[in-house]
């Protein structure tokens, strides 16, 4: 007979993984250097922009978005989620170590290290929660967690394009961002249903994002 323990299905597993070898610890250092050569281009795409457009290089939802699509390319081969939770904030951790870091020795230096201690922070929180989301988006056989997975991601740039046209004035920045902010959910969903649902939660999510994460910057900052 077999035992309920051998037949459970652990809350952290996605499925059954694709054939292959896993490569844990190769993995995460990958996801931690491409995080750490993200951020030095973001730091260098800054200059390299224009003025009304630099912020998007940095911005949380384009930093965001490494986590969401290391937890997509991860899903077919990684069985566990939670290890895609650390291979997203690895990856998050090396965008602002990337960033920061650039700028302290290519630059005049990173000044305070207030902000970069918050970012950290964030990317702690951050990189786990989309790399899950990406994940899921992928894999996940329950459709609360598909749906939510990309509201979440779309909703971030909905965030970003709250940001641009209420606090900057930049119409053309934040209609950028409601474009990406819309085509997740709708380009990423696998049915017509699914990507109704996840277009919704998308405009739910965008205006509680754009007041929690700018909310807390400008505390911060003010």
């Amino acid at each position: 007979m077999t035992s309920p323990s051998s037949t459970a299905t652990s809350p952290h597993a996605l499925g059954r993984p694709a054939a292959g070898r896993d490569h844990a610890t190769l993995t995460q250092a990958v996801c931690a250097t491409t995080g750490i050569a993200l951020g030095v281009l973001t730091n260098l795409l800054q200059g390299w922009l224009p003025s009304s457009w630099n912020q998007l290089a940095n911005s949380g939802g384009v930093w965001s978005v490494l986590a969401f699509a290391i937890g997509a390319v991860l899903a077919p081969r990684v069985n566990d989620v939670r290890r895609i939770a650390v291979a997203g904030a690895l990856a998050e951790i090396g965008l602002v170590v990337g960033y920061y870091g650039y700028a302290e020795l290519g630059h005049e230096g990173m000044g305070s290290l207030v902000f970069p201690l918050v970012w950290l922070v964030m990317a702690c929180v951050a990189g786990p929660l989309f790399g899950t989301a990406g994940a899921w988006s992928r894999r996940s056989p329950r459709l609360w967690r598909r749906v939510g997975s990309l509201g979440a991601v779309g909703g971030l740039f909905g965030s970003e394009c709250l940001h641009y046209w209420l606090t900057l004035g930049y119409a053309d920045q934040a209609i950028a961002c409601a474009v990406v902010a819309c085509a997740l959910p709708l380009g990423l969903a696998r049915t017509r249903r699914e990507r109704g649902l996840g277009l919704a939660v998308a405009v739910v999510a965008s205006p509680v994002a754009y007041a929690a994460v700018y909310g807390l910057l400008d505390q911060i900052s003010g």
